[in-house]
C-alpha cells in the first residue's frame, strides 16, 4: 500500500503525522517513510541522520538498477527502528530527485510502488504542501490512499474547499485528517463532501517524541498522538481501497460549478459555533 499525506495550506504537521503513522502501524506491517516534500526534507536534521543514503542516492541508483524494490537499500532507521528515506534540506535538490523518480510517460511512481512488493510493506509518502505543479501531486494521484491534513478552522477549510477543484484533489478520492480542535468532523464532512477519517489531537509531548526534540521522551504509542495514529492506521487497513464517497455522503458540485466567491462548495458554510459569526473567528 502507498499512502500519500499532504496539505493544501502550509504544512500543519504533515511530517509528524507521517512519522506517527509509521511508528504506530500495527504489526506485522512493515512501514517505511519517504520524504517527498518538494520544499526539502526535515527528518535528517531532526534526528541527526546523514543525508545519504536517502532520496538522492535512491534516485541515482534507480537510473541504473531495474530492481524496483531497491528503495529499502536507501533507508536509515529512526530511533526505534522505523526506516526512512530522507530528503536533502534544500528544495532544489529534492525537486530534482523527485522529478527523476516520476515516470513522465505513465505518470507513475514505480520505485515507490515497487517497494510494496515486500510482504506487509507500507510506503508512507510525506508530500508536504500539494500545490499545482508540485511533484507531490503526481505521487498523491498514484497512491492507494491520499490523506489531507488540515486544522478544522475557517481559513484552512476554505483553502481546502478551493483546492478540491484547483488541484483536482477530488478525483484522487482523498480522506481528511483534522489536526486539533475546531469544527466537528461531521460538520466538516457535510460542508466539504469529503470523509473525515481521523482527528489528531494537539499533543506537544507526543509530537516531541516523534520529531527528535531534546528532553524527556515518552513512548510515542502511549501518547494521545500515537493512539490516534494507531487508530488511523487500522482505519486505513480496513479500507485498503478508496471507498466510493458517493455512497457515504452527498457529493458537492462538480469542480467547474463551485461558487468560488463563497468559502464552501454549493454555497455551504459551517454553522457558527457558540453564537459567533464565522467571519468573526480569526
Amino acid at each position: 500500500m502507498v499512502i500519500a499525506i499532504g496539505s493544501v495550506k502550509g504544512s500543519p504537521g504533515v511530517t509528524t503525522l507521517a512519522v506517527a503513522l509509521g511508528a504506530c502501524w500495527p504489526a506485522p506491517g512493515h512501514p517505511v517513510i519517504v520524504e517527498c516534500d518538494p520544499s526539502g526534507g526535515s527528518l535528517a536534521a531532526r534526528f541527526g541522520l546523514r543525508t545519504a543514503p536517502g532520496l538522492v542516492s535512491l534516485t541515482a541508483a534507480a537510473r541504473q538498477d531495474p530492481d524496483l524494490a531497491l528503495l529499502w537499500a536507501h533507508t536509515q532507521p529512526l530511533p526505534g527502528g522505523l526506516p526512512v528515506v530522507v530528503a536533502p534540506p534544500g528544495g532544489d535538490y529534492t525537486r530534482a530527485a523527485l522529478a527523476t523518480l516520476l515516470d513522465a510517460r505513465r505518470q507513475a511512481v514505480p520505485v515507490l510502488r515497487g517497494a510494496t512488493a515486500r510482504p506487509g510493506a507500507v510506503v508512507i509518502a510525506d508530500c508536504g504542501r500539494l500545490d499545482a505543479g508540485s511533484p507531490g501531486v503526481t505521487i498523491a494521484r498514484e497512491a492507494d490512499r491520499l490523506l489531507l491534513l488540515a486544522r478544522p478552522r475557517p481559513d484552512e477549510l476554505s483553502h481546502l474547499a478551493a483546492a478540491l477543484s484547483m488541484v483536482d484533489l477530488w478525483a484522487m478520492h482523498p480522506s481528511l485528517v483534522l489536526a486539533g480542535t475546531g469544527y466537528p468532523p461531521a460538520e466538516v464532512t457535510r460542508a466539504l463532501g469529503v470523509q473525515v477519517l481521523a482527528t489528531i489531537p494537539d499533543d506537544e509531548s507526543g509530537a516531541a517524541a516523534l520529531t527528535g526534540m531534546p528532553g524527556r521522551r515518552r513512548d510515542p504509542a502511549r501518547s494521545g498522538l500515537g493512539r490516534a495514529a494507531h487508530s488511523l492506521a487500522n482505519a486505513l487497513l480496513e479500507t485498503a481501497r478508496p471507498r466510493d464517497h458517493a455512497e457515504l455522503i452527498e457529493r458537492p458540485a462538480a469542480p467547474g460549478s463551485l461558487q468560488h466567491n463563497h468559502p464552501w462548495p454549493q454555497g455551504r458554510q459551517l454553522p457558527p459555533r457558540n453564537g459567533a459569526k464565522l467571519e468573526d473567528r480569526r
